[in-house]
């Protein structure tokens, strides 16, 4: 089979390998749609210590298919059930997994190889984080369930409700998801992205307010301005840089929330006023992966239409092209690219929609 292999940081390689067989528990995918992610970015450029532990491994973690074979043992699934991959199992026996934030699971094991033409899943995977697919749900919207789930959690940890404002610092793919999932529970939602191509098509996708960082001198102001002087409720950070941590920090309101949902370098730190901290009872958490709960309610919410986001696709591109789609999203002149083995490169046309509702994209 066909697949785009990391040896290490800057090194993708366009390979043959075999089709893996499945074991005793596991299950053989046939990959129909793979999508690009920020986090295949950052890892081609410098690694990833946890997600990617040995090299060589074929490259990418976001992934719907169809039960190619299965091994002895397994009956969650047979082959030809549509199924959708998240990217981690978690133990279920330690004591995160044991106090409901499998997440954090002492024993999580990461699954990679959405960029070849078929995965093999090991059983823990197969067992725990392997979703069953409705025959309606495109594969290519399927695909969005692991991001997906992640932006869940991070608006969980922020307790965002009804009626509330909240600011996304980031308008990336992720920012986009949890700007969804905050508008899904009717909360007001202000993105803040930088300007260019980028945040132009997230302003025509009408998933919240979108404020340009690049015209305004000081987007903490312009954020309490845009608050009646109060602040923002909860603020959320999808760029993972420690500027923009501090910016989520300063714009929040007494008694509000900050949710640090993009990871930044190690090593990072970041000013702190600790007198606000205190005495207006700001609650600072992090947000981090997700659970197979949260996997089945993205699947649910996707499968229901309940969230739509397949006008994040900005491109449709073959197996071969996957350095030239992670290019494109580290110069922000993509959100989403579609990687598919059966379908050539195309661009997809401007999608329908503002609002969180619309018709699936098509390739031309």
């Amino acid at each position: 089979m066909k697949a785009m292999v990391f040896y290490g940081p800057g090194d993708l390689r366009y390979e043959e390998i075999p089709v893996p067989a499945p074991g005793p528990g596991e299950a053989l995918v046939k990959i129909e749609a793979a999508l690009t992610c920020g986090t295949d970015v950052k890892t081609l450029r410098r690694g990833h210590p946890v997600m990617i532990p040995r090299v060589p491994t074929v490259f990418g973690h976001e992934l719907a298919g169809r039960v190619a074979a299965v091994g002895r043992g397994v009956k969650t699934v047979r082959e030809g059930d549509r199924v959708v991959a998240a990217n981690s199992a978690p133990c279920g026996q330690c004591p995160p997994c044991r106090g409901g934030r499998a997440n954090l699971c002492e024993d999580l094991l990461f699954v990679n190889g959405a960029y070849g033409e078929y995965i093999a899943l090991p059983a823990r995977l197969v067992e725990r984080n392997l979703v069953p697919l409705g025959p309606a749900i495109p594969a290519a919207r399927a695909a969005f369930a692991e991001p997906l789930a992640c932006a869940l959690g991070g608006i969980e940890r922020g307790r965002v409700e009804a009626g509330q404002t909240v600011a996304v610092f980031g308008a990336g793919p992720l920012g986009c998801l949890l700007a969804m999932a905050a508008t899904a529970r009717k909360a007001r939602v202000l993105l803040v992205g930088r300007p260019g191509w980028r945040l132009t098509r997230v302003r025509s996708l009408g998933l919240g307010e979108c404020l340009d960082a690049g015209e305004t001198p000081d987007v903490v102001a312009t954020l309490r301005d845009l608050t009646a002087g109060r602040g923002v409720d909860v603020a959320v950070d999808a760029t993972g840089r420690p500027e923009v941590w501090e910016q989520a920090i300063d714009a929040v309101a007494r008694g509000g929330t900050v949710v640090f949902f993009g990871g930044c370098a190690p090593g990072t730190t970041v000013r702190l006023d600790t007198r606000r901290a205190h005495y207006e009872e700001l609650t600072l958490t992090g947000a981090f992966h997700h659970t197979p709960e949260l996997v089945r309610r993205a699947v649910e919410l996707l499968e229901s239409e309940a969230l739509m986001p397949d006008g994040l696709i900005t491109h449709r591109m073959s197996l071969a092209e996957v350095p030239r789609a992670l290019d494109l999203m580290a110069r922000g002149e993509a959100l989403k690219v579609l990687i598919s083995s059966e379908r050539g490169s195309a661009p997809l046309p401007t999608p329908p929609p503002r609002g969180l509702r619309g018709k699936s994209p098509r390739s031309n």
